[in-house]
């Protein structure tokens, strides 16, 4: 048997601590001068895994075994193992299979993913192909968020770069593995995010869930198997092959295996992604991207994008940024949006801009979320306008519990949990906002 660990794994990985002690495995072309292009990507070894799995005719199950030592989780938020992802699909099935990329993050917060093809749109190639390879899809879609033209066209150019070079298309190194890979150009729409939804628009369709089961591991792009991770999770693959399962998963911490990137915005001096060993305290990614600006405090943060509960200060000062780390602490890690809150944040008009969100990216197909959520948005509009009554507090948690788990995606979920979790937190605030008719924070 094949062995799927090169020579390299004989001695420690290499880890790029570059940019201020982050760990580059997905962004790893960061420090290069033209970090986007084939020769770049090629001069830090890339493809050569790809290749060697071919050329040594590794076994889907090799393959698999370490992917699932690695201890990777779905990057995109609901961070399922990507190892026992992959045993889902058909290994004997005759008919064409597919590979997707869910490149459509469009939640807030979110931001993370369009720097990996922005700056290393070769390494999702390559770990998509390697993933083509175990799972024996012959074609693949990256549906890439319609917010993002440069970026989408950054991609097509690698494409080009990579099926020029012989790295996509028929028999590849003269085998028998034939694998193509197309970009897809979203519209903006959030529900996209949902991996059902964006096969439907993939087939040209209108962009909303499907009921599950069947899921897509059966019953995926034009009825067919298909597999579906983030972009990250894809773009993690390359560096699991070249050092191994175990190497990827000390890295982190128990069941949450690998670096992980987090998009850091709001109230900190240094905003933008910051890619971490997973398990960091939270404090030490705070300063990593130069703590709360302008020398005010810490109030609250969302961990992971507005879909994950927030937090206040105290919750989170002693959380690490990895999944069991964030659970346990009262929220989760979602997609890694972390997006900070100083003290002069008025929470009611937060909430009210997140639920406005929710609200309009609806698609409508589900009545609780149709409704629930356009109802939710209007009860905190008229708080914020000063006509609020103090039962609508217990109204907004009502209404948000009856959409949760109600709706055939986890819209109506992402859109109940910033209201339950900012009532629960700092409910002082709202019951300020309707008693005095203004925001205890700013007197507005």
């Amino acid at each position: 048997m094949a062995n799927i660990l090169n020579a390299q794994t004989q001695h420690p990985p290499v880890i790029k601590t570059d940019l201020a002690g982050q760990t580059l495995v997905t962004l790893r072309t960061l420090t290069e001068e033209n970090p986007a292009s084939l020769a770049t990507y090629e001069k830090l070894g890339g493809y050569a895994q790809l290749k060697r799995l071919v050329a040594e005719k590794v076994k889907a199950p090799d393959i698999i075994s370490q992917v699932k030592v690695s201890n990777l989780r779905g990057r995109g938020g609901a961070g399922f193992p990507t190892g026992l992802k992959w045993s889902f699909m058909p290994r004997y099935y005759d008919g064409t299979k597919y590979l997707v990329c869910n490149t459509d993050e469009g939640e807030p917060g979110t931001f993370k993913d369009r720097d990996i093809i922005r700056y290393n749109p070769h390494q999702l190639i390559e770990g998509m192909a390697i993933a083509a390879y175990t799972l024996g899809a012959r074609v693949g879609y990256n549906y890439i968020h319609g917010e993002i033209w440069q970026d989408y066209e950054i991609f097509e150019t690698a494409l080009a770069e990579a099926r020029a070079a012989g790295y996509l298309g028929e028999n590849l190194f003269g085998s028998t593995f034939s694998f193509d890979l197309h970009a897809v150009h979203g519209y903006g729409a959030y529900i996209c995010g949902e991996e059902t939804a964006l096969i439907e628009s993939i087939e040209g369709k209108k962009g909303q869930p499907r009921f599950k089961p069947p899921f897509p591991a059966s019953y995926g792009v034009f009825g067919k198997p298909t597999n579906v991770n983030n972009t990250e999770s894809y773009a993690s693959i390359p560096w699991i092959m070249q050092h191994g399962g175990q190497a990827f998963a000390d890295l982190g911490v128990p069941n949450s295996g690998g670096s992980k990137l987090f998009s850091v915005s709001g109230h900190v001096e240094k905003p933008g992604n910051y890619e971490i060993k997973m398990g960091m305290p939270f404090k030490d990614l705070l300063e990593m991207a130069g703590g709360i600006w302008k020398g005010r405090k810490l109030k609250a943060v969302i961990p992971g994008g507005p879909s994950t509960a927030v937090m206040p200060a105290s919750a989170i000062e002693n959380a690490t940024m990895d999944y069991d780390g964030l659970s346990k602490a009262g929220s989760s890690l979602g997609a890694g949006s972390m997006i900070v809150m100083d003290e002069t944040t008025c929470m009611v008009k937060t909430l009210k801009r997140l639920s406005y969100f929710f609200y309009e990216e609806s698609c409508g197909q589900c009545t609780p979320c149709r409704e629930g959520t356009g109802w939710v948005y209007r009860i905190i509009e008229r708080i914020v306008d000063g006509k609020g009554k103090m039962e609508d507090l217990d109204l907004l948690t009502d209404l948000s519990n009856n959409i949760s788990g109600r709706t055939i995606c986890a819209l109506g979920d992402a859109a109940a949990t910033p209201v339950l979790s900012f009532i629960k937190h700092f409910r002082p605030e709202f019951e300020y906002y309707i008693q005095h008719g203004k925001s205890m924070v700013d007197g507005k």
